[in-house]
């Protein structure tokens, strides 16, 4: 498989999610409904401002909980790449490197040590408490007749 990007490819999906208690569970949680093993970062804003951080490998059809607790933010951002090239990215430039992180603020990444990647917007709405993103593969072309 070539270097694709799958920008529009990542299905946001709300989810609430109830314990065995019957008691709701609030957190920000990643999905990668793919055939591939997926690394992926985060960024948010909290008190203090912008944080990106990273990495989460999550096995081909895999949950992990990125964010533990109801949601702070109404916006949280991701960028997300399969162990073959593919990539989920947009438009929100964000702090990263290549190990693991969590970086203070997304303002001069390059002049800080650091790499500028493209990160897509989610809205969890103003009063969600969880969340959960479904990484999808990006529809297969129908042949046309």
């Amino acid at each position: 498989m070539s270097k694709t990007s799958y920008l529009a490819a990542a299905a946001v999906v709300f989810a609430s999610t109830w314990a065995a208690t019957g008691t709701a569970r609030a957190d920000f949680r990643l999905c990668n409904n793919t055939s591939n093993r997926v690394s992926i970062a985060i960024a948010y804003t909290d008190a203090d401002g912008w944080v990106s951080e990273g990495w989460w490998n999550v096995k081909a059809s895999g949950c992990e909980t990125l964010v533990r607790g109801p949601l702070a933010a109404e916006f949280y951002y991701a960028y997300a790449m399969d162990e073959r090239g593919g990539e989920w990215k947009g438009k929100a430039f964000m702090c990263t490197r290549d190990r693991e992180f969590k970086i203070n603020g997304r303002n001069d990444c390059f002049v800080r040590g650091f790499d500028r990647t493209g990160f897509f917007e989610i809205d969890t709405g103003k009063d969600s408490r969880n969340w959960t993103v479904q990484l999808t593969d990006p529809a297969q072309p129908q042949p046309t007749p």
